[in-house]
């Protein structure tokens, strides 16, 4: 009975869940660099980790914020693809990668993205945070705010490129996969960040995507490189097959042949491994029943919001079953839970969701009770 309870207390210490992927997933995935993540879209479910929340440098990495809240901009109307930019002194100065824009020299919003997405250029990236918010400074601000608003509670940007090595400057390849989902739920952003060759300039200057991914991994939508000294090879890289999209996150790679690779066996094992099963819409799940209420039922939702459910591959499709409470009284307020949604597949027990209220119920009062008292009298 001791050998028992300690090979129990064993178990209990082990990790769960995504954080054991490399231990339950070793003979397959075997990921060359020291932090690494790999997520699906949709769901935000983490299939793999490996030091996810180390903190690291970014380098051009960074630039997946910069994307963001520049189609976030363009989508919400406070700029148009259109718009001239004009390249300050300061953006005009920037090294690294860059198109080597002159003091004065205007393209547009769309040129900018471009360039931006496709070769890393840090003068745009500048040149755009300043046309955005007056100065790199200001827009820096408002990406540590965005980053919050989005969960990257171990990241702090000094800077819009990942240029300079700033100790205050870093993230984790778990944040990078919580922008990067932000970012590819722009449709807008893969017109630029699945471009392997273009140019700007009528056709003098060339572009070369930086992401050899593009041209080679079936389905890569893109979407971002970055490599300094300081940050190494870094990598965050998107696909998309059969409407499931995964973000392949690889930080710190000793070379861009092992950063590809990485990002190459972690999204081929999620393609391999798992599905995207559609979970009904709101419309297609039943109603409950509300005792004493000014509604005798009340329409049911999903309690997380999600419209899918991340499966392994294999078997039939999925089926759902909905399991009601007892009826509850009103008052009912939207998000109370009423129900559970079953999903099998092939006679197994996939998952359990929560069903919620999707509205408030209020309860009737005296005079209701008495008149619908009335109406069923009469038939009504």
């Amino acid at each position: 009975m001791k050998r028992i309870f300690l090979l129990l207390l064993l178990l209990s210490l082990l990790p769960r869940g995504a954080a054991s992927a490399e231990t339950l997933h070793g003979e397959a995935l075997k990921i060359a660099a020291p932090c690494a993540v790999l997520m699906e879209k949709e769901t935000g479910d983490l299939l793999y980790e490996k030091g996810a929340h180390e903190r690291v440098y970014p380098a051009s990495v960074t630039k997946v914020m910069t994307l963001l809240l520049i189609v976030e901009d363009i989508e919400s109307g406070k700029i148009a693809t259109g718009d001239t930019v004009t390249a300050s002194a300061r953006a005009a100065s920037f090294g690294g990668s860059c198109v080597y824009l002159e003091e004065g020299e205007q393209m547009s919003v769309d040129e900018m993205l471009k360039c931006i997405a496709v070769v890393s250029a840090n003068d745009c990236a500048v040149a755009m945070a300043e046309h955005l918010c007056g100065s790199e400074e200001v827009f820096v601000e408002r990406m540590n705010r965005r980053a919050a608003e989005l969960g990257m509670d171990e990241s702090h940007f000094t800077n819009c490129t990942g240029l300079f090595a700033d100790p205050e400057h870093y993230t984790t390849a778990f944040d990078v996969a919580l922008m990067s989902r932000a970012l590819i739920r722009h449709e807008l952003i893969k017109r630029y960040t699945t471009i392997w060759m273009d140019s700007i300039r009528g056709g003098a200057f060339g572009l070369n995507n930086t992401n050899k991914l593009v041209y080679w991994y079936p389905g890569c939508t893109g979407l971002k490189t970055g490599y300094t000294s300081e940050a190494m090879y870094c990598l965050a890289a998107t696909a998309e097959r059969d409407g499931a999209e995964y973000i392949a996150v690889v930080m710190r790679a000793a070379s861009i042949e092992s950063r590809n690779s990485d990002a190459k066996a972690l999204l081929n094992f999620a393609f391999a491994n798992y599905a995207l099963c559609p979970l009904p819409a709101d419309g297609e799940l039943p109603e409950a029943e509300v005792l004493y209420g000014k509604e005798r039922a009340v329409p049911l939702r999903l309690e997380s919001g999600s419209r899918y459910l991340l499966t392994a591959k294999g078997g039939e499709g999925c089926a759902f079953s909905s399991e009601l409470d007892p009826p509850a009284a009103a008052p009912v307020r939207a998000g109370d839970r009423l129900g559970t949604l079953v999903v099998t597949r092939g006679g197994e027990e996939l998952a359990r969701l929560p069903l919620a209220a999707a509205q408030d119920v209020e309860r009737i009062g005296f005079g209701g009770i008495l008149a619908r008292l009335a109406a069923s009298l009469v038939g009504l």
